[in-house]
């Protein structure tokens, strides 16, 4: 797994450059979002299994087709299955937001997921859709807790439902 800085080093290296104007910048952005990061995570960490029920929730509130009979996530298992898929999604994204860099996702959640998910016969959609519900309970429990500018938060929901999401070949 690599963060911001080893990232952007390596990229200076393998091009064998010395540090620009544009890899200051990025190095001073991701330094001074650093405390709000951390933060963030502390926010998830602390309430994980409350946000990652609430979106459950909402989820199947708003698409009460997955837990009838036939529904991907109907039966015990597979309602258990989604939530706790919901909580990988959430838990990485917590990593992915304090490194300031989505390899992490890459590396650990998204490698196979859709052909996986496509073989299970698990729908893509819901799963986008239940991400995106955690990207806004979170911001809005990292905005509760006094960091004022959140967008940061986006990043790692977005880049997973971007990756998961049909793509035009």
């Amino acid at each position: 797994m690599r963060d911001a800085v080893t990232s952007l080093i390596k990229n200076y290296d393998v091009a064998g450059r010395y540090f620009d104007r544009n890899a200051i910048d990025s190095l001073k952005s991701y330094f001074e979002s650093g405390t709000a990061r951390v933060q963030a995570a502390a926010v998830i960490n602390g309430n994980a299994a409350a946000l990652v029920k609430q979106a459950g929730s909402k989820l199947f509130e708003e698409q009460p087709e997955l837990i009838r009979p036939g529904g991907n996530a109907y039966t015990t298992r597979r309602y258990a299955a989604c939530l706790r898929d919901m909580d990988y999604y959430l838990r990485y994204a917590s990593y992915a937001l304090v490194a300031g860099n989505m390899n992490v996702l890459d590396e650990r959640v998204l490698q196979g997921l859709r052909e996986t998910y496509n073989s299970l016969g698990v729908p893509i959609s819901p799963t986008v859709f239940g991400i995106q519900i955690l990207k806004e309970m979170v911001k809005a429990q990292v905005a509760a807790a006094g960091i004022a500018d959140t967008s940061f938060v986006d990043e790692p929901f977005d880049y997973m439902t971007r990756e998961l999401s049909e793509k035009d070949i």
